[in-house]
């Protein structure tokens, strides 16, 4: 009886009580991989208003009058009303690419009568004493009509305004633009343009943009959401997407060249999200295109991360449509990607490289990979794949191919890919896995055995999906505490994996079609999720060299309810040993050095902690769950180290 009863109070303790010190062996004198560059990134796709109403920063929607309705986000007034005053004309002949324009005669000597009033993308933010640039383009005979432009807050009254007197034309499109202050900040704003005096006028490109953009740049991205991404410096920027590249039948693909140029000569798409989800329909979500692959290029440039574009494989996506090029024609999809890497790299006296310099930039963006298809699967797909890297080697042949491994991380879809692309002997397998908390702790194992040689892998899109209510998933607590158990294992097969991004990256609060999401926004204000904080710690402490971290001789996979990995930062002279507690309740580990002569007394301990696993953030508690940084003591020659609970730890000691 005495036996059984010291048994039960053995187990009791070390499940409930409190935890008996565990040793973390640390062979810092043995690297076992180098950290690529490009290890943490971040994948954008035009999800959730990522890109019109959310990074690019144009407030007006529907400027061009392109929407399959196209006055949507318009309401016209008249007092009084005069029939064909206000006319939608079609120019498709002429312009393709921006077809539509309005026509408008003005109202005479009645002032006040005729006004267009844009609603923005939910609203738009408005900053009191910011300046905004307001731009149109036109034509008109006439000299005699006048626009008055203001800003109304949520009740109607102004908050900042401006006129213009546009001059005649001849008939001739031309811009104007004016400059003006907000004196009033407002998330639901509206802008109102009334016509006044005499004749007629037509209208097209109706815009306007916050002067705070990123870098100062006009028509450019909103600063506060690109300062994000940079704050995490991550390695590389997947783009444009995600399902878009597809599109629901290959004419709604998206098409790169299509994106680039005047921005009133790019060709407006519908979003494929617009109609995707009937649980969060948003008929009202298109691709202007203001953001394009000028600009994807131009972003990554200015956060110091590699381009990673991601282009159609000339097959749309197979749960819509299925629909497919035949073989025979698949050469234009093929030269695609060819002028792609001109347009990126080539000279100012090629082709594409000279559109890129007139656009702006003669240097070339140093492109040095690419992915052919997205969530892409089957036979056909590999035999398209096959005639894309044929040609993409012929003529670069140290240029990297990203080919994608299907929709899931295991079955028999996953099976043929996985095993017909090493056959290929394809650069990168693309794997995505959106999964349940539970499967990101039980693979955190999952690339051990991979070969560590040959074709590499491309975390491609991964996030975890906590339960909950429907259609809605939390970032919540538990959901990031899985993702950086699972990341242990990434860092730790750094031989095998080369780079990894959450997905998807951002989300409006009121534009949602997808969640969970890296990063949330309003039309003001923006926060990161625990998610967020995690992705962002493990790049930022990404290291130089892969060390092996053992307890018991394995790897620290959940035993114990712990995770673990270790690299070694050389410029910095420092071990970084990540640590991930999933018990409600404290633990405590010992440090083992093996291979450095002596280490630091002070460590740096990062720690990314919460009581509650379903605790969030949110706009208005937008760090409730974000890291805390301080100085532990270090003693002895097995340095104790104490895990908070719920709990992911860096610790950056000296050596």
């Amino acid at each position: 009886m005495k036996q059984k009863l010291q048994i039960f109070i053995f187990l009791f303790l070390a499940h409930y009580g409190i935890a008996q010190d565990k040793t973390f062996v640390i062979r810092a004198g043995a690297p076992v991989a180098v950290v690529p560059s490009t290890m943490y990134g971040v994948f954008f796709e035009d999800i959730n208003m990522g890109a019109d109403g959310g990074i690019y920063a144009e407030l007006v929607k529907n400027r061009s009058f392109e929407f399959f309705k196209p006055l949507m986000g318009w309401k016209v007034e008249q007092n009084p009303f005069r029939e064909g005053a206000v006319l939608v004309l079609n120019r498709k002949e002429q312009n393709t690419a921006n077809p539509r324009f309005l026509r408008v005669a003005a109202p005479g000597n009645q002032q006040g009568a005729l006004s267009l009033t844009n609603e923005g993308f939910r609203g738009m933010g408005i900053k009191k004493d910011l300046h905004y640039d307001f731009s149109f383009m036109y034509a008109t005979q006439s000299s005699g009509i006048k626009l008055s432009v203001t800003l109304l807050n949520a009740k109607d009254r102004v908050i900042g305004s401006a006129a213009l007197a546009p001059p005649a034309t001849a008939g001739q499109w031309k811009k104007q633009e004016i400059r003006f202050i907000a004196n009033e900040t407002e998330e639901k704003a509206r802008l109102k343009i009334s016509v006044e005096g005499s004749g007629t006028i037509d209208l097209d490109m109706i815009s306007l943009f916050p002067e705070d953009t990123w870098k100062g740049r006009k028509g450019g991205m909103r600063a506060d959401m690109v300062q994000m991404l940079a704050d995490m410096k991550p390695g590389f920027i997947r783009f444009p997407g995600g399902c878009i590249v597809e599109g629901f039948d290959l004419s709604q693909r998206y098409q790169w060249k299509k994106t680039i140029g005047p921005i009133e000569e790019r060709q407006l798409l519908i979003n494929r999200w617009n109609f995707e989800f009937p649980h969060r329909s948003a008929p009202d979500y298109f691709q202007t295109f203001g953001l394009g692959f000028f600009e994807y290029f131009q972003l990554a440039a200015d956060v110091g991360a590699e381009p990673l574009p991601i282009l159609n494989c000339g097959m749309a996506c197979q749960f819509n449509s299925a629909e497919l090029v035949p073989l025979a024609e698949l050469d234009p999809y093929i030269q695609d990607a060819l002028d792609l890497i001109e347009f990126a790299n080539g000279p100012v006296t090629s082709t594409w490289g000279k559109i890129r310099a007139n656009m702006g930039h003669p240097e070339p963006f140093h492109l040095k990979m690419m992915g052919v298809g997205n969530e892409n699967w089957g036979p056909q797909y590999l035999e398209r794949l096959q005639l894309f890297q044929k040609a993409i080697k012929a003529k670069y042949p140290g240029f990297k191919i990203i080919a994608s491994s299907g929709t899931d991380p295991d079955g028999s879809r996953f099976d043929l890919l996985n095993k017909g692309l090493r056959a290929l002997n394809t650069d990168f397998i693309d794997e995505h896995y959106y999964r349940p908390p539970q499967w990101f702790f039980s693979n955190a194992k999952r690339y051990d055995q991979y070969p560590r040689s040959g074709t590499k892998v491309f975390a491609g899109e991964y996030a975890s999906h906590p339960a909950g209510v429907a259609p809605e998933k939390k970032n919540n607590w538990l959901a990031a505490l899985s993702v950086a158990a699972f990341l242990t294992g990434v860092e730790r097969n750094a031989a095998v994996v080369e780079m990894a991004s959450y997905a998807p990256l951002f989300a409006h609060t009121e534009g949602w079609q997808w969640s969970p999401d890296l990063i949330w926004v309003n039309n003001l204000k923006i926060f990161g999720t625990p998610d967020y904080y995690v992705q962002k710690l493990y790049a930022l402490n990404k290291g130089t060299k892969v060390v092996p971290l053992t307890m018991n001789n394995e790897v620290v996979a959940g035993q114990d309810s712990l995770y673990a990995s270790a690299v070694l930062d050389e410029p910095a002279h420092e071990i970084v040993i990540k640590i991930v507690n999933t018990l409600p309740r404290e633990q405590s580990v010992r440090l083992q050095l093996q291979g450095v002569k002596k280490i630091a007394s002070a460590a740096k301990l990062i720690r990314l902690q919460h009581d509650d696993l379903n605790g969030v953030n949110s706009i208005g508690n937008p760090r409730n769950i974000a890291p805390q940084e301080t100085v532990i003591r270090l003693s002895g020659k097995q340095p104790q180290v104490r895990l908070a609970p719920y709990s992911f730890n860096l610790v950056r000691l000296r050596y």
